[in-house]
C-alpha cells in the first residue's frame, strides 16, 4: 500500500541522514529568532483547519496553533509564514527543517513519534476515521459496504485502518489511493469510488467543497483513534516547551473564563492565582520558558483562547458546524485537558 511505502521512505530518508538529518534541532529556537518568524507546515487545503480564503489569508484550527507561537515568542501572531504540504510531504518536510513545526491535521501515533525523530507537542483536536457516502448508495452504516471501492489519500493512517477494519469485520474492499484530499473527494463526487474514508473532520470539510453537500452523509461508525497535533523535531527541549506550552495556554484560557475580550482586564486582577500566573502577574513562567512575560496574554488576545478558535473555525460559527464531543474541556464532558501554570 502507499503507506507503507511511504512511511519505509520516511524512515530510509532519517536513517540515510543519521544525526546530520537533525541538524536544526538544538538550534530551532535560535533560528527563528534571528530570521523574525515561525515557518509553519499545515495542509493543502483543510476547510476549518488549515485552508487560504479568497484574500489569500490563511485561517483554521492548525493555522492558529501556528500563530498561537508567533504571538508567544514574538508579542505578534502575524509572524507566520506557511508551507502548504501533501500528507506524503510532511515528515519530510519537518526533518530537513524546512518548516519549524507541523501543524496539519497529523495523527499522533507510536512509529511517528518514536521512529522518526519527531515529537508531538500536544493534541489540539481528537478525531476518529469514519466513512462520506452519496445518499443515493443507500447505506445507512459502514457494516453495509462489503465490496465497496474505497477512495484514501496516500501517506496516511487512514489506509491500514481501513484494511483493518474492513478485515476484522469479514469484509472485502477496494482501495484507491491519491495523493490529496481533494483529488479523493473530487472522485467520490465523479462515483469513481463508492465511499470516502479519511478522518471525520476532513470528512465535513471536504463536504462543504462538493457541488451538492446535502447529497453526502458522514455514516455513523468511528473506526479508529486519531489524536490530531503539532509536531517539532526532536532535539530541541525549547522549542517543543514553546510549541507545547502555546496550545495549553490556550486550554487554561478557556477553562478559567479568559478570552480574547476580556483579557486586558483580567490582567488587572490579582483575586484569582490560576490567571494571574497564566497572564504574567505572578512568578516568572514566561522567563523560563525563554518568553516574554505577557507571552500567555498575547496568544489570548491576538488568537483568543482554544474555545474561540474551535468555535469560529469548524464549531456552531463557521461553515462545518462541528460538536465539541471530545474537544469539549474535560470538566464539560470532554477530553481536553492541559497541566497549569505554575
Amino acid at each position: 500500500m502507499n503507506t507503507v511505502k511511504t512511511t519505509l521512505a520516511v524512515f530510509a530518508t532519517a536513517a540515510a541522514l543519521g544525526v546530520s538529518s537533525f541538524a536544526h534541532a538544538g538550534t530551532t529556537l535560535d533560528e527563528i529568532q534571528k530570521k523574525g518568524f515561525v515557518q509553519c507546515g499545515i495542509s493543502d487545503g483543510l476547510p476549518g483547519f488549515s485552508y487560504a480564503d479568497e484574500k489569500g489569508n490563511y485561517l483554521g484550527l492548525d493555522v492558529d496553533v501556528c500563530r498561537a507561537v508567533a504571538a508567544a515568542l514574538f508579542g505578534d501572531a502575524t509572524k507566520v509564514r506557511y508551507s502548504p504540504l501533501t500528507a506524503k510531504e510532511r515528515f519530510t518536510a519537518l526533518q530537513s527543517g524546512e518548516v519549524d513545526v507541523l501543524s496539519r491535521n497529523t495523527t499522533w501515533t507510536s512509529s511517528r513519534d518514536a521512529g522518526l525523530g519527531l515529537n508531538f507537542t500536544g493534541v489540539n483536536y481528537y478525531d476518529g476515521q469514519g466513512f462520506l457516502v452519496n445518499k443515493k448508495l443507500g447505506v445507512k452504516s459502514a457494516k453495509e459496504l462489503d465490496g465497496a471501492t474505497v477512495c484514501i489519500q496516500a501517506g496516511t493512517t487512514t489506509e491500514l485502518n481501513a484494511a483493518d477494519y474492513f478485515r476484522s469485520n469479514g469484509m472485502s474492499f477496494t482501495p484507491i489511493t491519491y495523493d490529496t484530499s481533494d483529488e479523493s473527494a473530487k472522485s467520490l463526487e465523479s462515483g469513481r469510488c463508492d465511499v470516502l474514508t479519511s478522518d471525520q473532520s476532513q470528512l465535513y470539510a471536504q463536504r462543504i467543497k462538493l457541488g451538492s453537500p446535502d447529497d453526502y452523509v458522514v455514516l455513523p461508525e468511528v473506526i479508529s483513534k486519531e489524536p490530531l497535533g503539532p509536531v517539532v523535531r526532536q532535539g530541541d527541549d525549547e522549542w517543543f516547551n514553546i510549541v507545547k506550552w502555546s496550545l495549553f495556554a490556550m486550554l487554561n484560557a478557556e477553562e478559567l473564563g479568559v478570552t480574547s475580550e476580556n483579557v486586558d482586564e483580567m490582567a488587572k486582577s490579582k483575586a484569582n492565582p490560576d490567571i494571574a500566573r497564566l497572564l504574567g502577574g505572578e512568578g516568572e513562567y514566561g522567563k523560563e520558558l525563554k518568553l516574554p512575560k505577557d507571552w500567555a496574554h498575547q496568544i489570548i488576545k491576538q488568537v483568543g483562547n482554544y474555545g474561540e478558535s474551535f468555535e469560529r473555525n469548524v464549531g456552531a460559527g463557521s461553515e462545518l458546524k462541528i460538536e465539541r464531543g471530545l474537544n469539549a474541556l474535560w470538566n464539560q464532558g470532554g477530553v481536553q485537558y492541559a497541566p497549569p501554570v505554575r
